[in-house]
């Protein structure tokens, strides 16, 4: 199995499909929106009981987090269905649940691309033609919530026979939704209500990617047949183009953010030699630093929400997690999947990453914190120091300066006040201890 570690047979599953698209889903927003309006549909003055009388969440809805994986075998009689799958994931044990939570059979209708709305009202997937609203359901037994999809009556007619998307994104505050298709078309729309901001039907040969800014300012486009492409939203106007250098073939694009608070783009680019990570300046659109990450195409990407961790898949199934202040790859994790990895995406804290494959395999990398174990080895490594020295001191002429008799003798509560001969019969006892 992946890696062949026993710990990764707790975080790595498969569900019987190939998927294409992975998303952390917002369920403590969903499971308290879900309270809240059954609490409003109670008669005046009645609360809602979870059971034991309280009418707060239970701790295992709260604490629980939960995916939606998307992916099948298309159309035809392969025997693969076409499904979005909703699985559990617990932090405290790494572990993903074995079986889905929930699984909603799509038919003859791959979903190739999903975006979840940020504030919990459901999940778009973008399917061969069209695409298709889903809307979540809880499922609640005895105080105990379980989270699972259906598909919505609201029909999304602007985005009706419009063929297949190859990026589906909302903004952060779920205000906009931006759709690239196949034959090059992007939109962008109010979200709910649909209105359009921007449309332009000849953007690319082929629209690959697309990001929001964290402010829903600039709309980040790639794609084939043009260069990379920041738009400004309201205006529906190119403000920047963003040119590549050589060889360079742009595949993905993240706006994040620096540890100042500031913002910066980036785009990931394959050349002959490798996989590289751009950045650039988001006030003057100007390329700061290109750096090659991995020999492999890249075929996966995302940054996490705080903008410390950038994260990479390849074609050879390896993930690899970056530090965005040094751009040092923090992280790999060797065949991670058997086959190429098809998406990625950080949980909403930046604990961990999700990421999925052609193989059917689902997975939950972890995201360790190498600030405190950099520290905790800084500690040790002057420990280590510090004895060599005293053992220096204690192997020439069996004599100690005073410093370091008086530090060892606190240390081993010594009595400060003992005199020179008493502290060294003292240090004596203490190393044939």
């Amino acid at each position: 199995m992946a890696g062949g570690r026993d710990s990764d047979l707790l975080c790595f599953r498969k569900y019987g499909l190939p998927f294409y698209a992975a998303s952390w889903v917002p369920s403590e927003k969903i499971f308290l929106a879900q309270r809240k309006q059954k609490q409003g549909s109670q008669k005046e003055g009645e609360e809602v009981s979870t059971g034991d009388g309280s009418t707060a969440l239970p701790d295992a809805a709260i604490n629980s987090s939960y995916l939606a994986f998307a992916g099948g075998g298309g159309e035809g009689s392969s025997g693969i269905p076409n499904a979005i799958v909703i699985a559990e994931f617990d932090f405290s044990s790494n572990f993903l649940s074995q079986e889905p939570v929930a699984k909603l059979r799509l038919g003859a209708d791959l979903p190739y691309r999903m975006a979840v709305h940020p504030g919990g009202e459901g999940l778009i997937c973008s399917l061969p033609k069209s695409c298709r609203w889903f809307e979540w359901d809880v499922l609640e037994n005895e105080g105990s919530l379980k989270l699972g999809l259906r598909s919505s009556e609201r029909v999304l007619t602007q985005l009706e026979d419009i063929g297949q998307q190859l990026a589906v994104t909302f903004n952060s505050e779920g205000s906009l939704l931006a759709v690239g298709s196949e034959d090059g078309y992007l939109r962008v729309f109010k979200w709910p209500s649909m209105e359009v901001i921007l449309d332009q039907a000849d953007a690319y040969s082929t629209v690959k990617d697309l990001d929001f800014s964290s402010d829903g300012k600039f709309l980040v486009s790639l794609g084939n047949g043009g260069p990379c492409r920041v738009w400004d939203v309201m205006s529906s106007t190119v403000v920047a183009s963003l040119p590549k250098e050589s060889d360079e073939i742009f595949g993905f694009c993240r706006f994040s953010q620096t540890s100042d608070s500031n913002q910066i783009l980036y785009t990931t680019a394959v050349r002959d030699r490798g996989g590289s990570i751009i950045s650039w300046n988001t006030s003057s659109w100007m390329r700061v630093r290109s750096k090659q990450i991995v020999r492999d195409p890249i075929c996966a990407f995302d940054v996490s929400a705080d903008g410390r961790f950038l994260a990479v898949g390849t074609v050879e199934g390896d993930i690899l997690v970056i530090n965005s202040t040094d751009m040092k790859v923090q992280t790999v994790v060797r065949k991670a999947h058997l086959g190429l990895v098809t998406t990625l995406m950080f949980s909403e804290d930046s604990r961990a990453l999700a990421s999925a494959s052609m193989d059917s395999s689902t997975r939950v990398t972890i995201i360790e914190d190498q600030k405190r174990q950099s520290g905790g080895s800084m500690w040790i490594v002057v420990f280590i120091v510090l004895i060599a020295i005293l053992v220096y001191f204690l192997k020439t002429d069996g004599a100690l300066p005073w410093l370091w008799i008086n530090l060892l003798a606190n240390y081993s509560g010594v009595a400060a006040n003992l005199d020179y001969w008493e502290c060294l019969h003292e240090v004596s006892r203490l190393q044939m201890i």
